[in-house]
């Protein structure tokens, strides 16, 4: 019963990782070039990166963000938690894995790369101490030609 709990709580905080993170990255894709919005792709160890915790805490789990988030991004986490409990199934290791390798090829964590509808990458940053939502916001909207 422990174990199912735990599950159930870890499977919760998955998905409320970004807001509206798509299930995977093709569905991510689909709905970027439908709506014609960016790709949001964000590299983290939830369960390990203290920098990826406090970035998802206090931006990306905030109201202001969220909002906004849904209305002009299309969001998409790539986990790559360590506790064994928290792992991921094997196909979406998989697919998170093929993702670094081709847009976080140094494991910086967390990371997070804007991209176009196209997959090309726009901009790239990270963890920004003591930063606002807004002030966030700003940044990701920096890379938008």
């Amino acid at each position: 019963m422990k174990h199912l709990l735990t599950l159930i709580f870890i499977l919760c905080l998955g998905v409320t990782q970004a807001q509206e993170s798509q299930g995977t990255f093709k569905v991510a894709l689909a709905k970027a070039n439908a709506e014609g919005k960016p790709i949001v792709l964000i590299f983290s160890g939830s369960d390990w990166c203290a920098p990826c915790i406090k970035l998802k805490k206090h931006i990306f789990d905030s109201e202001e963000f969220k909002t906004y988030a849904k209305e002009h991004y299309v969001m998409y986490v790539a986990d790559f938690p360590r506790k064994k409990a928290n792992q991921l199934p094997e196909e979406q290791m998989g697919i998170n894995k093929t993702l670094a390798a081709k847009y976080n090829q140094k494991g910086y964590f967390p990371l997070v790369v804007v991209l176009d509808k196209d997959e090309n990458v726009l901009g790239e940053t990270g963890f920004v101490a003591r930063t606002s939502p807004e002030k966030y916001i700003e940044k990701l909207n920096g890379f938008l030609k």
